[in-house]
């Protein structure tokens, strides 16, 4: 069984090694419950009822909530990824030149 607190599916039981799944009441009492008794679910009928213009604001703002949450590289970051980003570019372009010319030239050889 696994511990409380700790998932129970089947990537749980792969890692410890165990083949057997958790209980059905266990797997049951995870779930949480609402005391609203359907808030939930009215709230998610609720948003497939709003209009175009409330469902775009609503999205905005998520937008805008998410792009907060996110951390920005410096200017110092944003050159050495761009640098290795360039290189690295530069490295494969090389790479299936080569490839290329050297296919082109055992085709025109086989082939002639």
């Amino acid at each position: 069984m696994a511990p409380a607190g700790k998932p129970s599916g089947k990537r749980g039981a792969r890692r410890t090694g165990t083949t057997e799944l958790a209980s059905p009441a266990v797997a049951a009492s995870s779930v949480k419950t609402t005391k609203s008794g359907g808030k939930a679910a009215a709230k998610a009928g609720k948003a497939g009822t709003e209009n175009i213009f409330m469902r775009l604001r609503r999205f905005l703002r998520e937008v805008i909530a998410e792009l907060r949450k996110v951390i920005w590289p410096n200017r110092k970051q944003m050159i050495t990824y761009t640098s290795v980003v360039l290189v690295f570019v530069a490295f494969m372009v090389t790479f299936v030149s080569v490839l290329d010319l050297g296919f082109a030239q055992g085709v025109t050889w086989l082939f002639g």
